[in-house]
């Protein structure tokens, strides 16, 4: 070979190698990128909600829209919620995370209808590399984030009310109508009402009431007017509206003139007119819209592969996981006297939607119209 053809063979070797490092070059940063972007994901995300029941207004008035609507706002549009509603069966809510796990949901929100049953879905999500937010009940399992009201605190404010409506009689009876033992949340309610109950009432009857249902509520009131005297009821701790108004219902059937003071929670239309009416003497007026929030953000955050860091304000355990991610919603005592500045003011009722035509007297004389 002579030196010219050598010089070209040289320099064709050396253009060669240059290509070939640069190539190299280009798909190790394209990996590396790959790499860093398989982390997080974009905004084309499947957000799984499941919520517990369609009998509580709450969940699929408020709950269900402002968790779609924050969703959409934090993916620019492109997310997605996969919806699903367990209509109190615990069994059902297991098959639907199944469903979600086999549809490849990036995230879910469970609100759990039974908080230990559902600690197996939790796992077998968890084993597919979808993260767990927790939502208004703490579910077991290897939950990532929780987000719910403080709990102890509606069951304080319960039992303040029934208190003050109650006056100066000493240890006056009363029936306390707690909710189902499937709910942790119930167990909490339970506990801040009876540590502010506990020495100053007499506990005439009490029931875990199933399924947290208004007919179970009525025919436990039932019972407990008969055993009781509809006349020996001093007052009735009611851990929610749906019940309180099955067990104003028993209180009518009974003939009562003067209906004793009765607790409530969730702020449901029917609870506030009746507290318009003095039916029932209270409610608990939690914000679902920021409940709500505080979940989609979770589920969205988790779903691209980021921390909580930004988002929780306080940890949590559960009976296997320690230091979960958590953020508290605070709670409202809601009387007759507040109803304008909380549910109204916070777009949850109208006043058209409270002061339909068989409550106008009622809300003319708490000043609404």
């Amino acid at each position: 070979m002579n030196t010219r053809m050598r010089r070209a063979a040289v320099a064709v070797a050396a253009t060669t190698m240059a290509v070939s490092l640069a190539a190299c070059g280009s798909a190790k940063e394209s990996g590396d990128k790959a790499s860093t972007d398989s982390g997080k994901k974009g905004d084309a995300i499947k957000i799984g909600l499941l919520l517990p029941e369609n009998v509580t207004a709450r969940y699929e008035k408020f709950d269900k829209p402002v968790i779609e609507k924050k969703v959409s706002e934090l993916t620019s549009g492109k997310g997605e919620v996969v919806y699903a509603n367990a209509k109190q069966d615990a069994t059902l809510q297991a098959q639907q995370v199944d469903t979600m796990i086999t549809n490849k949901v990036d995230a879910l929100i469970i609100d759990a209808v039974d908080a230990k049953a559902i600690e197996n879905s939790v796992k077998k999500a968890k084993d597919e590399g979808i993260p767990v937010v927790a939502f208004d009940r703490l579910a077991e399992g290897p939950i990532d984030a929780y987000t719910s009201f403080d709990n102890e605190e509606v069951g304080r404010a319960q039992g303040k009310a029934l208190l003050e409506a109650l006056g100066d009689a000493a240890k006056p009876t009363i029936v306390m109508m707690n909710g189902a033992i499937t709910d942790p949340n119930a167990a909490l309610f339970k506990k801040g009402a009876k540590s502010v109950l506990d020495g100053k009432v007499t506990y005439g009857k009490e029931y875990d009431t199933k399924e947290w249902k208004p007919e179970n509520a009525n025919a436990n009131m039932e019972g407990a007017i008969t055993a009781l005297g509809k006349d020996k009821i001093a007052g009735v701790y009611s851990a929610n509206d749906g019940m309180a108004g099955g067990i104003i219902q028993a209180l009518k059937s009974a003939g009562l003139s003067k209906l004793p003071p009765v607790t409530g929670q969730d702020a449901e239309l029917a609870g506030v007119q009746r507290i318009l009416t003095g039916e029932q003497f209270m409610s608990v007026y939690k914000s679902y819209p920021q409940e709500g929030v505080v979940a989609a953000e979770m589920a969205v955050a988790l779903a691209k592969g980021e921390k909580l860091d930004s988002i929780a304000t306080s940890k949590i355990d559960n009976a296997g996981t320690k230091g979960i991610a958590t953020v508290i919603v605070p709670v409202i005592s809601l009387t007759k006297t507040n109803i304008k500045d909380t549910v109204i003011k916070d777009g949850i009722w109208t006043l058209d939607e409270i002061c339909s035509a068989k409550y106008k007297a009622a809300c003319t004389d708490a000043g609404l119209n």
